[in-house]
């Protein structure tokens, strides 16, 4: 059974799953629909084009599915998509999708923190924690298990790689490839993430595997496929290996630079 606050309003064409929780002053929008168990706490805004999954916790201020901040939105029909068993605490902001991809998704099991912001057509992964203040810009991917730190600024198209941590108050125009620590002024590669892998289990064989991708990838004063192939010939292959050399392959707006 559902327990609704009097004093929250919930649209006739919502759909509400069971055993929700929703507070005063609550707004939901038509044309969203939410799943079982998710709580609402007071002031929580859901507009058009929510969907949400099971097992939500949304504080006071946060707004699911206002339309995107991009002028060459033109009101298209899109959706903000929200999985299952996240933390969204107090002002958070996620925006719903463009023509660009149609949608915004934040996975599951996030922890988002108060006063962050996630832009049209993001796509978030599992398990990430994002800091107080931090904000997302249009079309970011960001990977599972990324820890990014408060205030930080990720500018519109990069892609952040898994189990990175961002350091506070980063500013980041390229992407940050997986598995390592980017922080300074400008951002730059700081090394691997040691305590992020292992405390998620990461093997030191592995761990020394990954470290010795970045030691060749990151060589001065040679082109960028030389490294490649050097790591293709020296680092014994793994799924975690192919991911990074895919990674940077595939990367649009170029990996941050080493410090230094």
């Amino acid at each position: 059974m559902n327990k609704i606050s009097p004093l929250a309003y919930i649209d006739p064409e919502a759909v509400i799953g069971e055993n929700c929780e929703i507070g005063p002053f609550c707004y939901i929008d038509k044309n969203v629909v939410i799943g079982a168990n998710n709580r609402l706490m007071n002031s929580v805004t859901l507009l058009s084009g929510t969907r949400m999954g099971s097992g939500n916790t949304l504080f006071p201020g946060a707004v699911i599915g206002a339309i995107p901040q991009d002028l060459k939105f033109r009101g298209e029909e899109t959706t903000a998509e929200i999985g299952d068993n996240n933390t969204i605490r107090e002002n958070v902001t996620i925006n719903r999708g463009t023509a660009a991809k149609g949608k915004t998704v934040v996975g599951s099991g996030n922890l988002l923190m108060e006063g962050m912001h996630v832009a049209h057509d993001v796509i978030m992964g599992n398990n990430c924690i994002v800091g107080n203040s931090t904000k997302i810009a249009g079309e970011v991917v960001i990977d599972d298990f990324a820890i990014i730190s408060a205030a930080v600024l990720i500018h519109q198209f990069c892609h952040i790689g898994s189990y990175v941590m961002v350091g506070g108050g980063t500013r980041t125009g390229q992407d940050v490839p997986p598995f390592c620590m980017a922080a300074r002024e400008p951002v730059a590669y700081c090394g691997l993430n040691l305590v992020g892998l292992r405390r998620r289990g990461f093997s030191s064989e592995l761990i020394e595997n990954i470290h010795n991708v970045y030691r060749l990838l990151y060589q001065r004063g040679k082109l960028r496929e030389e490294c490649l192939a050097e790591i293709r010939e020296q680092v014994p292959a793994s799924p975690e290996v192919d991911y990074i050399l895919q990674f940077v392959t595939s990367s649009k707006r170029g990996i941050i630079k080493p410090a230094g």
